[in-house]
């Protein structure tokens, strides 16, 4: 991911090792800092497993591969500025298009080395940018934040450090905030919609108990016929049942 300052100042090197010079490199970087100011983190692609989006492409190496008058770096380093071009992404998700392209292991390590150098590759602010982007647009709870972090690559260590600006007290709110929104249109009787709406924020990562909590009280201030459903609720005991953490 990219770090928003770019290289340090100065005769740096050329990042990309071309000949090319400042002008490439200046290039390359307005386009690899797209980044989280661009583009929508939400804005997902396919996933991890997306199909490459260099198919098609004269860029590889390997059996079959066609002469190409590019060095193995340059042809590495392109593919990651159009990778990084489409949506951020982390240090795994390069390394896994650059192989899948045929690159070689070395020349893998050299430009990402590199490019985690120079900042415009930076799984940490890549963390930090997706938890606030998917816990905020999308109300997804750490726990599924912390499975879409481990999909894309990020070390557990990294991902925990980014997942510490969701507090107990935001998941609380957060899935609160969900339920209200559904509320609205929800149609049935309390005990359907009970839980649909639970199991709703079980799928965003939302622990049983918080999921249960949230619903209660939503189900409290709608009206008395929900009220009272809800009166009966005893959010541990389910909690206790429905939740292999809990406790």
């Amino acid at each position: 991911m990219l770090a928003g300052g770019g290289a340090p100042g100065g005769d740096d090197p050329d990042p990309t090792g071309s000949s090319r010079g400042r002008s490439g490199r200046s290039a390359g970087r307005r386009r690899a800092s797209r980044g989280f100011a661009g583009r929508d983190i939400n804005d997902e692609g396919a996933g991890p497993d997306e199909p490459d989006s260099d198919a098609g492409g004269r860029e590889g190496f390997g059996p079959g591969k066609a002469a190409d008058p590019r060095t193995e770096s340059e042809i590495a380093r392109e593919i990651c500025l159009r990778q990084l071009s489409a949506r951020p992404r982390t240090r795994a998700e390069l390394a896994k298009a650059l192989v899948r392209k045929g690159i070689s292991e070395e020349v893998i390590a050299e430009v990402l080395d590199r490019y985690d150098e120079v900042g415009i590759i930076d799984d940490a602010a890549f963390a930090r940018a997706w938890v606030s982007s998917r816990h905020h647009g999308r109300g997804l709870a750490r726990r599924a934040l912390a499975n879409e972090l481990r999909q894309r690559g990020v070390d557990a260590e990294v991902a925990s450090v980014a997942l510490e600006a969701v507090d107990d007290e935001a998941e609380a709110d957060a899935a609160r905030a969900l339920v209200d929104r559904k509320l609205r249109t929800a149609t049935g009787t309390p005990d359907a919609v009970f839980r649909r709406l639970v199991a709703m924020l079980a799928r965003k990562g939302y622990p049983a108990g918080v999921a249960i909590r949230a619903v209660k009280d939503a189900l409290a201030a709608r009206d008395a016929e929900a009220a009272e459903f809800a009166d009966a609720i005893d959010p541990d005991a389910l909690a206790g049942n429905a939740d292999p953490d809990a406790g």
